[in-house]
């Protein structure tokens, strides 16, 4: 481990700093969007943008890479990053916000494939799997610091603004300086979504679903927190205890389906999700409530990304693993697009219950969904160990593959070390 930190230093360093910008802007907005009057509708439209320029570069940024190059891509998107990031107070509009939440999207999905590809050829395959590890401790640190960044200013000013942007750009100081040479860049193509889905039908409702999820649960997080009158000091710790959530919960939970079968955890999961969101609402808002609410939805919605991914991959052979994974995580991105949008109408409508509400459905939807490919396909063996691919939900397809390679030279090993 402190191997492959000493040889990925700079990188892990920049995609840390690259976290702390990117977890206060969402969560800022949210906040900010209050103070200037935009209702929930509007501000789901904003949130919603991001996810869509996100998609978006999914599928650009891979040809931008192959046409002028790693370095090139990097720094314009994150210059363009930098100055979005100061435009929001200056055009105080939520039109403007939403378009230039699309164009962050973008940049930052160019950005995490271009730096988890750098990452990924800076790694042999027996450290893949520790640099995948640190890779996404990085990141989970970053978003959780990223929340206590937002009581160090008033979110009425420019400072907390101006902070992302010096940060965004500090974190290309230590990648672009770094002496590890740019690597050659191939992109997978995915799988058909016909083919995908025979693969795995759970797989792929089950990732549209998360994605409406994942949406709303990060996305709205700050909406909910400034309708429901909650303090900036509130909400920043409440969205700081859905990352720590899912980081404390992601192992104990892989551990848990390598043994027990992944359906039936993601069965658990799904149910556990729909109780505590559909009892949400009837609880009383004080700050253990909250906060309690956050860690306990982090540790259940964020493992079952992993999960996932890892039951589809099941059903695959290798050779189809990587692309199965791109497909799932557009998928992803699909469903996610509209769950900022639902969430906001039915804010509007029924008020700030709604976002735990709106969640609760899709937990139910998804653990009955399980519950009905349990009673059509048979339970697979139990899995081998290590055979879950911990991944963060931020991850771009590139670290999604190296995180399958490392998955699968870890099962390999076992698998040896059991016929000795």
């Amino acid at each position: 481990m402190l191997a492959v930190l000493a040889s990925s230093w700079a990188l892990l360093l920049g995609i840390m700093l690259l976290m702390l910008g990117n977890g206060i802007q969402g969560t800022l907005l949210g906040v900010r969007g209050g103070i200037e009057g935009f209702s929930a509708a509007e501000m789901s439209y904003v949130m919603a943008a991001y996810y869509a320029g996100f998609l978006m570069g999914s599928r650009l940024a891979p040809d931008m890479i192959r046409r002028v190059g790693h370095i090139r891509v990097f720094s314009a998107l994150g210059s363009l990053i930098s100055a979005v990031l100061v435009l929001y107070p200056v055009a105080p509009d939520w039109i403007a916000w939403a378009v230039l939440r699309a164009v962050i999207g973008f940049c930052f999905c160019g950005v995490y494939i271009t730096a988890e590809s750098w990452l990924n050829n800076a790694s042999t395959n027996e450290t893949r799997g520790q640099a995948l590890s640190l890779y996404m401790i990085v990141q989970m640190i970053g978003m959780i610091a990223s929340q206590a960044l937002m009581n160090l200013a008033d979110p009425a000013g420019f400072e907390l603004f101006i902070l992302p942007s010096v940060l965004v750009s500090l974190a290309f100081m230590p990648i672009l300086l770094t002496t590890a040479p740019a690597p050659s860049f191939e992109s997978t193509k995915p799988l058909s979504f016909v083919m995908l889905f025979r693969a795995s039908p759970l797989g792929c409702v089950g990732m549209f679903l998360l994605g409406g999820i994942y949406a709303a649960l990060f996305g709205m997080a700050a909406v909910w927190g400034s309708e429901a009158g909650l303090s900036v000091s509130q909400i920043s710790t409440y969205v700081a205890l859905i990352f720590a959530g899912g980081l404390v919960a992601q192992y104990p939970i892989g551990f848990a389906s390598d043994r027990f079968g992944r359906r039936r955890i993601i069965l658990a999961l799904g149910c556990a999700g729909a109780l505590v969101t559909l009892a949400a609402p009837v609880l009383p808002l004080t700050s253990a409530v909250v906060f309690a609410l956050g860690l306990l939805l982090g540790g259940i919605a964020n493992p079952l990304y992993a999960l996932l991914l890892a039951y589809t991959n099941d059903f695959l052979d290798n050779s189809d693993m990587a692309a199965a994974s791109a497909g799932l995580i557009f998928i992803n991105g699909l469903g996610a697009i509209g769950g900022p949008v639902l969430t906001g109408w039915l804010m509007v409508r029924f008020g700030p219950s709604a976002y735990f509400i709106f969640m609760g459905v899709l937990f139910l939807a998804l653990a009955g969904y399980a519950a009905w490919r349990m009673t059509r396909r048979a339970i697979l063996g139990t899995p081998l160990p290590s055979g879950i691919a911990v991944m963060s939900t931020s991850a771009s397809s590139i670290a999604v593959e190296a995180a399958l390679e490392a998955r699968e030279e870890r099962a390999r090993g076992r698998a040896e070390g059991a016929g000795r």
